[in-house]
C-alpha cells in the first residue's frame, strides 16, 4: 500500500495522546520533520538578510527555498510571486488596501456568503472607503452549495474585485472556481482566491483555477504558524505599490512584506511541503512531481473517511448536518445536535476523547445564512493523518449521547 496512514502519522508527535484529532479545519498538527527544521535553523544562527555574514546568507537562502517549495506547492508560476505574510488574515488586509488604489465610486466588489470573514470584510471595508458598492453571492441554504452562476450573475463592466473561497472552511464546499474567475477576467476583474481551506485537501494548480491571487497558511497543512503565503503571477504584482517604509526593498515579492521574515518558521515550511510530497510511497521524482502524486493520494484517503462520516451522521436521528453539497466536498461536516449548545456538544465529545470544534468558524455570512446564528454549529474536520477509527469513535460518540439512538429508544 502505498499510502502508509499508520507511517505518517508516526511522525505526528501530538497524534500519540490517544485522542481522535478532528479539528483539521482550525489547523493541523505538525511533523517532527518539520519541528527539527524549526529547531535547526535556530540552531545554525539566523540574522537578517543583506549581510556579509554565514547566518544572514542562511536566513536569505531560507526564504528562496521556502518561495520556491510554496510554487511547487500551489502551482505558482514563478517563486518570486509568492509573498510571505503572518496570516492569510493580515495578508488579505495588505492586498485589500494596494487593490482597492484607483477605485471610484460607483465600482462594484464581488463577495460570497461561502467565505471566512477575512475573504468579505477587508474588502467591505476597502469598498466603503472607495464609495464602491459591494454585491454578495448566495450560497443555497439547503444544500450550502455556491452555484457558479450566482457569482457570474453579479459581475459585470463595473466590477473591480470578485474575491471567492476555493473551499468552505465551515461545510466543506468546493464552488466551481474556474467558472467563476473566467467570468471575473472576462469583465476586466481581478479574482482573489481564499485558499485555506482548500490547499490541504486538493492538488493546486494556480493556472487551472484561474485565480489572479491565491491566499494559503501553512498551519493548514502540517506547517507552522505565522508563515502564510498569498501566490500570484510577479507581472500581476509589478504595477501595484503597497505602503511601505521609505529604505525597505522596492521589490517584487519584497515590498509587499512587512518587517523581517519568521526565517525558522520558513523553515519549517520548506519541510512540511517536503513532508506533504513525500506522504505516499510511490511518488518519486522532483518535489512538484512528487507533489502530484502524493496530493491526489490524501484526495483518495480523505475521501474515503468523508462518505464514512457524512454516511454515518445521516444515519443518526437527532443529528442535522448543515449543508450538505452535492458535488464536490473537502473532509468536513458541520452539524448539530438535539438537546446539546455547540459548545456544550464539543465538550461533551472532548470528554470523550475527541477534539472538535464549535461555534461560527469566523464563517459569519454563512452560519447567519444557513440559520444557526453566531452559534454556529460542531465542526468536525479530517486531515491526511486521520484514521477511520476517529471517524467511528466520533459516530459512536454521537450515538451515545442521542437518546433517539440508545438501544430500546421508540
Amino acid at each position: 500500500m502505498a499510502y502508509d496512514v499508520e507511517r505518517i502519522r508516526a511522525g505526528y508527535p501530538a497524534l500519540a495522546d490517544g485522542r481522535a484529532w478532528l479539528d483539521a479545519g482550525g489547523g493541523t498538527q505538525v511533523p517532527e520533520a518539520v519541528i527539527e527544521a524549526i529547531g535547526d535553523a535556530h540552531r545554525g544562527g539566523l540574522s537578517n538578510l543583506g549581510g556579509d555574514h554565514r547566518a544572514s546568507r542562511r536566513s536569505g537562502g531560507i526564504v528562496a527555498e521556502a518561495r520556491a517549495a510554496v510554487a511547487d506547492l500551489v502551482g505558482a508560476p514563478d517563486p518570486a510571486g509568492v509573498v510571505f505574510g503572518p496570516s492569510s488574515t493580515a495578508l488579505t488586509y495588505r492586498f485589500a488596501e494596494v487593490l482597492a488604489d484607483g477605485w471610484n465610486p460607483g465600482d462594484e466588489v464581488v463577495v460570497t456568503q461561502l467565505d471566512h470573514d477575512a475573504n468579505v470584510r477587508p474588502w467591505v471595508a476597502v469598498a466603503r472607503r472607495a464609495g464602491a458598492v459591494l454585491r454578495m453571492a448566495e450560497v443555497d441554504p439547503v444544500t450550502g452549495e455556491l452555484p457558479a452562476e450566482r457569482v457570474a450573475e453579479l459581475i459585470g463592466e463595473r466590477t473591480r474585485l470578485v474575491a471567492v473561497t476555493a473551499a468552505s472552511n465551515l461545510i466543506g464546499t468546493v464552488p466551481d472556481l474556474a467558472s467563476i474567475t473566467r467570468r471575473a477576467r472576462a469583465a476586466g476583474a481581478v479574482s482573489f482566491v481564499d485558499g485555506v481551506q482548500h490547499c490541504p485537501h486538493e492538488h493546486v494548480r494556480l493556472a487551472e483555477l484561474g485565480a489572479d491571487f491565491y491566499a494559503t497558511s501553512a498551519y493548514k497543512w502540517a506547517g507552522p504558524h505565522l508563515a502564510a503565503v498569498v501566490a500570484a503571477d510577479p507581472g500581476a504584482l509589478e504595477d501595484l505599490h503597497p505602503d511601505k517604509l521609505a529604505p525597505s526593498p522596492d521589490t517584487v515579492p519584497e515590498r509587499f512584506e512587512l518587517g523581517t521574515q519568521p526565517f525558522a518558521a520558513l523553515a519549517g515550511l520548506v519541510a512540511a511541503v517536503e513532508h506533504l510530497a513525500d506522504l505516499d510511497d510511490a511518488a518519486t521524482g522532483t518535489r512538484a512531481q512528487r507533489l502530484a502524486v502524493s496530493r491526489r493520494a490524501v484526495r483518495e484517503h480523505e475521501d474515503a473517511l468523508s462518505a464514512r462520516l457524512f454516511d454515518g451522521l445521516a444515519e443518526l436521528g437527532g443529528v442535522v448536518r448543515h449543508g450538505a453539497p452535492r458535488g464536490r466536498v473537502t473532509p468536513t461536516a458541520c452539524f448539530s445536535v438535539d438537546g446539546y449548545t455547540p459548545a456544550g456538544l464539543a465538550g461533551e465529545l472532548a470528554a470523550r476523547g475527541l477534539n472538535v470544534s464549535s461555534g461560527h468558524s469566523y464563517a459569519w455570512e454563512l452560519v447567519h445564512a444557513l440559520g444557526l446564528g453566531p452559534a454556529g454549529a460542531v465542526r468536525a474536520s479530517l486531515a491526511h493523518y486521520s484514521l477511520r477509527q476517529d471517524v467511528d469513535r466520533l459516530l459512536a460518540a454521537l450515538a451515545e449521547l442521542t437518546p433517539a439512538n440508545r438501544p430500546g429508544h421508540r
